[in-house]
């Protein structure tokens, strides 16, 4: 398969899941910013609700540089929403991947483009009156609902050749990425004060955070017990029956690279291999002693050595988004 094609699809790929996470992200962070917060230590301002969604995705400097005031619900949530001019706001990654999509209509079923244009054609009128109308929930949902339908069409009408594994391989890379970090974000921002740990907010926030992952009914069926974090942990983690834990995803990612390595191209395989490797034998009793923070910086920090494999080996820059590789290592997480 030409680079060039398998860099679109891959792309294509990661930016409608990554659309569908930012909504995720957006949605969770809504439904925290409604909660009694107050930060007592003032060096950790930057984890204010409004605040968290930049710092996640390394756009606190993009932010700053269009607003002079500090974050709040209105002007992060257009500036993830609909700034054109943010590479990474839901408008701005539907239509790479609209532009991705369409150089490979060649090779992605009809009905897939289709799917694809709609989603296009109807989100900004969608951004612009949820947010003009107080209506961020129903979009935030159907966001999730067309990323969900295009992955259905994916699945019903593709071939399943090497153009299909490359979407796939896309998408659990990006999935992957975002469940790190959204349970390092619960962990090492939502609550700064150890006082209220236990307590009904922090057990709201936990709900928040399963929700947004599409876990919380699974919880109640694997556990069948409060919100416990260490439990939300092994969920998330090490579960391999989970569609969106760092197992289930790393248990793709590797069926999909040993079958496109070559013995030229064993450098990827080795990577995925070993992650999932760790996550197939580890225990969350000594992830959690060693370090929840410590560990997910680990993975996170792999996971982008392998995407640098992965691009290297496969992918052919693409002009319309050539900033991709530049934007994932901004999106680094910060040193404990």
């Amino acid at each position: 398969m030409l680079s060039r094609h398998a860099n679109n699809l891959y792309w294509m790929s990661r930016q409608i899941e990554r659309a569908e996470n930012t909504a995720r992200l957006l949605d969770i962070t809504h439904q925290m910013s409604l909660l009694p917060y107050r930060v007592i230590d003032a060096a950790q301002s930057w984890a204010e609700p409004w605040a968290l969604p930049l710092v996640i995705n390394g756009l606190a400097s993009d932010f700053y540089k269009k607003h002079s005031s500090a974050p709040n619900a209105d002007s992060v949530l257009r500036f993830m929403i609909i700034d054109h001019t943010n590479p990474s706001s839901i408008y701005s990654l539907v239509q790479a991947a609209r532009e991705n999509g369409r150089s490979m209509r060649g090779v992605m079923t009809t009905e897939m483009y289709e799917d694809l244009n709609t989603l296009w054609l109807e989100l900004s009128s969608r951004c612009q009156y949820a947010l003009n109308n107080d209506g961020l929930n129903d979009l935030f949902e159907w966001i999730k609902t067309r990323s969900h339908q295009f992955r259905g069409v994916t699945f019903g009408t593709m071939l399943r050749d090497e153009a299909h594994q490359f979407i796939q391989l896309g998408a659990y890379m990006e999935r992957a990425d975002n469940t790190a970090r959204l349970l390092d974000v619960k962990y090492h921002t939502l609550l700064p004060s150890t006082a209220e740990i236990g307590g009904a907010v922090d057990y709201y926030q936990w709900s928040a955070l399963l929700r947004s992952v599409s876990a919380l009914s699974s919880y109640r069926r694997i556990y069948r017990d409060v919100i416990i974090p260490i439990r939300v942990s092994e969920l998330l983690i090490l579960r391999p029956d989970l569609p969106r834990s760092l197992h289930a995803c790393m248990n793709t990612i590797y069926e999909i690279l040993s079958q496109l390595c070559t013995d030229e191209k064993k450098e990827a395989e080795r990577i995925a291999g070993e992650m999932h490797a760790q996550l197939h034998y580890g225990q969350i009793d000594q992830i959690i002693s060693d370090g929840l923070h410590e560990y997910l910086l680990s993975f996170l920090k792999k996971l982008y050595t392998l995407h640098d494999e992965i691009n290297q080996h496969f992918l052919a820059p693409n002009t319309n988004y050539a900033d991709n590789s530049l934007f994932l290592h901004q999106r680094l997480p910060r040193a404990a």
